[in-house]
């Protein structure tokens, strides 16, 4: 009986893998760009991982004899007015915008989620001083704001992390709250309190999964404004930096909008 149990796993196995390559063959094959999108960010995440192999000299390495130099066989993309090597720099700078962006964008995504979820749920007086709370924060710029919160906290990257984070918890807060409102009046909830579930796990057992997929599209559009403002706070100021990260912030739209495309129930015929 264990031979035959054995036997019957590895042709699930196989189908398993054969419906993964499946889904992924029609996802590049109905949405290039946004598979395109997804290539970028994969060079952007092995880059971060490999930069100590892919750098070509010391990042913080100083050469006052070749100042803003143009780029050439050693330096391929020229040097600061430090004379520090700018390719190897945005090599590393990967590693640290990436890991930024992130943890800005989880934390402010899951925070705001959070605070979207209840809201929407609960509803009422909660719902309304809450909604203003978000008003008050969206209100402002996300760059003003994360200068602001950065100017504040110091020089840190946790610091940096936190500053972005904030901006990002109203404008997660609004997309969790939007789908919380519709999915709270579908009829399996409303079974579920006829018997007698408690709140807190309607809110996160019923509804919390089915906010899944605007959550995944939330955090990838995210990113790209989480990297593009920590690169505002610390900007190299040059051209080639400039490029790589339009490079990340492109790639991150770009897969955003197919996951949306294809998450969304609405628009999966698109």
């Amino acid at each position: 009986m264990a031979v035959r149990s054995a036997e019957l796993a590895v042709p699930a196995a196989a189908a398993s893998r054969s419906g993964a390559w499946t889904v992924l063959a029609r996802f590049l094959r109905k949405k290039p760009l946004g598979a395109a999108g997804g290539a970028l960010m994969l060079v952007m995440f092995l880059t971060a991982v490999f930069a100590d192999f892919l750098q070509s000299h010391d990042p913080i390495a100083t050469d006052a004899a070749y100042t803003l130099g143009r780029p050439t066989a050693e330096h391929w993309f020229g040097t600061d007015h430090l004379g520090r090597d700018i390719y190897s720099r945005i090599v590393h700078g990967a590693r640290v915008s990436l890991v930024v962006g992130l943890a800005s964008t989880l934390l402010g995504s899951v925070l705001g989620g959070l605070v979207g979820l209840l809201s929407g749920y609960i509803g009422g007086k909660t719902d309304l001083v809450t909604q203003r709370v978000l008003d008050i924060l969206q209100g402002l710029p996300l760059l003003v704001l994360a200068l602001v919160m950065s100017a504040a906290l110091g020089p840190a990257v946790h610091n940096v992390v936190i500053a972005i984070s904030i901006p990002i918890i109203p404008r997660a807060a609004r997309v969790i709250r939007s789908s919380v409102l519709s999915i709270r009046e579908m009829q399996y909830v409303e079974a579920a309190r006829a018997l007698g579930v408690r709140h807190l796990r309607i809110a996160f057992r019923h509804i919390l999964p089915n906010t899944v997929g605007p959550f995944i599209v939330l955090c990838t559009a995210q990113l790209g404004s989480a990297v593009l403002v920590e690169a505002t706070l610390s900007f190299l100021g040059l051209v080639f930096p400039g490029v790589a990260i339009s490079l990340a912030v492109f790639g991150s739209n770009l897969m955003g909008d197919a996951l949306r495309d294809v998450l969304d129930p609405r628009l999966r015929g698109a």
